[in-house]
């Protein structure tokens, strides 16, 4: 009888790590399903580009004088659809002078594309009010929040000795 009870619970057993076994095989394949394909994301990233851009319009109260600046500013700032990339060498198998040129190529792209951001904001800048520059300053480019890439200076890192306590080696100032 005490064979036949552990054959039976061996049985039970091995039949339940099977049903958990498959169970959690398919919440794994489901999630990696669930990563969005690159043109859900840019459609994504495009709407809450939008939103933004709609919650800053609604906020400065533009006059009707503004509204063809605000028009010609967007049509400025507005981010390129990324297109399909060109295949590239892996960039490992870059030489050192061919890795240098392909990032003095991208930075100065990125210049090119600061530069036309500037002369736009400058232009629809000079036609707002103090107070449409304030609420600008403060909603536009991260304002408060200081962008996408400031998320690293929120987490505790404020950098220097201990958090502002020390000025240096020798500790806090003496006089």
């Amino acid at each position: 009888m005490n064979t036949l009870r552990k054959s039976i619970l061996i049985g039970f057993t091995v039949l339940g790590m099977a049903a958990a076994q498959a169970q959690e095989a398919k919440p794994a394949q489901k999630q990696h399903d669930a990563r969005p394909s690159k043109e859900q994301m840019q459609a994504k990233m495009a709407d809450m580009y939008a939103k933004r851009q709609a919650r800053l319009h609604d906020l400065l109260k533009l006059t009707t004088q503004q509204e063809s600046a605000w028009a010609t500013y967007q049509a400025a700032i507005k981010p390129a659809a990324m297109g399909a990339r060109p295949e590239h060498k892996p960039f490992k198998q870059l030489t050192a002078p061919e890795r240098l040129t392909l990032a003095l190529d991208m930075s100065k792209k990125r210049e090119a594309m600061l530069e036309t951001h500037l002369k736009a904001v400058t232009a629809f800048y000079g036609q707002l009010n103090p107070a449409q520059q304030t609420l600008f300053d403060e909603h536009s480019f991260g304002g408060e929040r200081g962008g996408m890439r400031a998320s690293w200076r929120h987490r505790g890192h404020h950098g220097g000795w201990g958090h502002g306590q020390h000025e240096g080696w020798g500790g806090p100032r003496q006089g």
